[in-house]
């Protein structure tokens, strides 16, 4: 006889993480043809030919259909090391180590297990990337909110008023998900030097560094002097490189953590997809180089969108933004975020998501991502929106 109908009742951790709206927002694109999306964030362009050229090189040697490292192939650890040197001035010895991942959002959920235990705290700041809050959720931890200002820059104060003797990490993400923008140095440096003399670690997530505008410059907190030993550097390829189902990422962590965290992606994963890191090893040697062609694409849509939005600035707020490809808006209006998606897409045909899942509860925001939209159809998206919000707003 079966288990009765009680005890396979549905229970486990997952009840209480949120679920992602970005299937959510797809299903209702779905169901209205004709929708432009400014919903989910990637870029237009595919993969560097020599990507594709490094498979060849992959299917060339039988023994890369067998397990390979945990921690990534040989070659392409080198060929980061010498990236993260040359570009994020990160230096690659003794102390530190790095680990190849499915994506840096597999990067994120090792990282959270490996440096905690359940209950324990991790600082996030609003708006956050909802998939960290998802994992630290999931990891049976906490995830402590720390409104930024006005502008969505950090607040290091307010993040040192938060800290407990629970806390295990800060989490930063510069260029931001989901604002745009890119965090002040003097504030970044000033976060990871209350991580290092609080004893906890600062995550910080890159995954947008080759995505900069108006002369503003990336920047590494674990270049900073005596970072090393408590900074946890998240890097990913799906952007920069237009490689977003090859499903790679990166990590620099403190060498003490590189045991937990191969228990982690040995456990979840075994080795990142080798086919992945090859294809990952021809677009690397191509550099920001191969980013850098596309900017002037991605720049234009910024353009035209933040052109658009100044003609409603009575009713819409834009902070100021200089990273990633994304703009988040505050809206004057009292019906909630979700129904105010919902109208957009089914009335006006475009797709943007509720800042709800970024954390926003206070008010209705939305997020716009634009990397993957082409000048023409960037123009058609920003007026069904800008002509939505006028109307939906009014009544």
């Amino acid at each position: 006889m079966g288990l009765s109908q009680e005890k396979l009742k549905f229970n486990s951790r997952m009840a209480a993480v949120q679920s992602p709206l970005i299937p959510v927002v797809g299903e209702l694109i779905r169901r209205n043809p004709g929708t432009i999306s400014l919903g989910q964030g990637v870029v237009s362009y595919a993969p560097p030919p020599e990507a594709i050229a490094s498979i060849t090189e992959f299917l060339a040697a039988t023994a890369n259909h067998k397990y390979q490292a945990v921690e990534g192939i040989p070659p392409l650890i080198n060929a980061i090391a010498k990236k993260l040197e040359a570009e994020n001035k990160i230096a690659i010895n003794q102390d530190n180590a790095i680990v190849v991942t499915a994506g840096s959002n597999m990067a994120f959920l090792t990282t959270i297990f490996a440096i905690t235990s359940p209950g324990e705290e991790i600082i996030l700041n609003t708006p956050y990337y909802f998939n960290h809050e998802m994992a630290i959720t999931m990891a049976s931890c906490q995830p402590v909110l720390v409104p930024t200002d006005a502008n969505y820059q950090l607040q290091p104060n307010k993040i040192k008023q938060a800290i407990t003797s629970k806390t295990k990490a800060v989490v930063t993400i510069s260029p931001n998900n989901p604002t745009g923008v890119v965090y002040d140095p003097p504030a970044l440096k000033e976060v990871n030097q209350i991580c290092h003399e609080q004893g906890i670690y600062h995550i910080s997530d890159e995954t947008y560094e080759y995505f900069t505008y108006d002369g503003i410059k990336h920047i590494s907190p674990a270049s900073f002097p005596d970072s090393q030993d408590h900074t946890i550097s998240l890097f990913s390829l799906s952007k920069a490189y237009g490689f977003a189902s090859w499903r790679i990422g990166y990590m620099v962590i403190p060498q003490h953590l590189l045991m937990a965290v191969k228990k982690a992606q040995d456990t979840n994963l075994i080795c990142p997809p080798v086919v992945s890191q090859y294809a990952a090893l021809g677009a690397i040697k191509t550099g920001i180089a191969y980013c850098q062609k596309h900017l002037p694409s991605i720049i234009s849509v910024r353009e035209k969108l933040l052109q658009e939005l100044s003609t409603i600035k009575d009713i819409c707020t834009v902070a100021p933004t200089a990273g990633a490809f994304y703009l988040f808006l505050k809206i004057k209006t009292e019906i909630s975020d979700f129904e105010l998606v919902k109208k957009l897409i089914e009335e006006y045909k475009v797709a943007v998501l509720p800042g709800s899942t970024f954390g926003m509860d206070s008010g209705c925001y939305i997020r716009l991502a634009y990397g993957a939209l082409e000048p023409e159809t960037a123009i058609e998206a920003i007026q069904r929106l800008v002509r939505g919000l006028q109307e939906i707003t009014k009544t």
